[in-house]
């Protein structure tokens, strides 16, 4: 059951398909009680010249693959990637990969799309692609360097996450900042709004 200020009680348990403390910190943040079962898809297949249809299309896959696991629960999936045109930049393979990544994105402006999707019951249901724009400041090579020796960037698409010291890169945003750390907000309450309202919609005429 669903308690939250922002979203009617969806009536159903709420499944968050990844392990990222982020989603589930910025979830319970909004008062929506859920719990966490981390998808487990291939993303090596995914066409990388349309990053809004890639995250979304990753995010319905993830949903898809954990709500199986989860008869008649609502699942959500989320995926989350940096693109520097024409180029999509995900997780650094070292420390060294993640430097580069880092003086890559030093002073220019980058997109981060992060694609959130609803799934029942193995079929994928309603989801969304949201775009922020990221501006780094220049950075210094040991400014660059001190940030990947913290370890931080290691796990997180394009080398950086803003919730953290990674802040510290940035010199401006222009979207959801939530959505850059991984789920945006308000965009993840209109996807549970929506899907409520046609569910209550539904009962009505049955």
């Amino acid at each position: 059951m669903t308690a939250s200020p922002w979203i009617p009680s969806l009536d159903v348990p709420l499944v968050l398909a990844s392990a990222s403390p982020r989603r589930t910190w910025i979830l319970s943040m909004l008062g929506i009680p859920h719990v966490v079962d981390p998808a487990h898809i291939d993303e090596s297949q995914e066409d990388e010249s349309d990053p809004a249809a890639m995250v979304l299309s990753l995010a319905a896959k993830k949903a898809s693959e954990t709500s199986r696991r989860h008869p008649g629960a609502l699942v959500l999936g989320a995926d989350t990637i940096v693109y520097l045109s024409p180029h999509v930049l995900g997780k650094p393979g070292d420390p060294e990969h993640a430097k580069e990544m880092l003086a890559n994105l030093s002073g220019k402006e980058h997109v981060v799309w992060t694609g959130i999707h609803l799934a029942m019951d193995g079929k994928p249901i309603k989801g969304a692609a949201v775009p922020a724009k990221v501006r780094f400041r220049h950075l210094a090579e040991h400014e660059i360097d001190s940030y990947v020796a913290t370890g931080d960037p290691l796990d997180k698409a394009g080398s950086y996450g803003i919730q953290g010291p990674g802040l510290g890169m940035v010199e401006s945003l222009e979207g959801c900042f939530y959505s850059v750390a991984g789920l945006p907000v308000a965009a993840t309450i209109e996807l549970l709004r929506d899907w409520h309202a046609q569910q209550t919609k539904g009962n009505k005429k049955a």
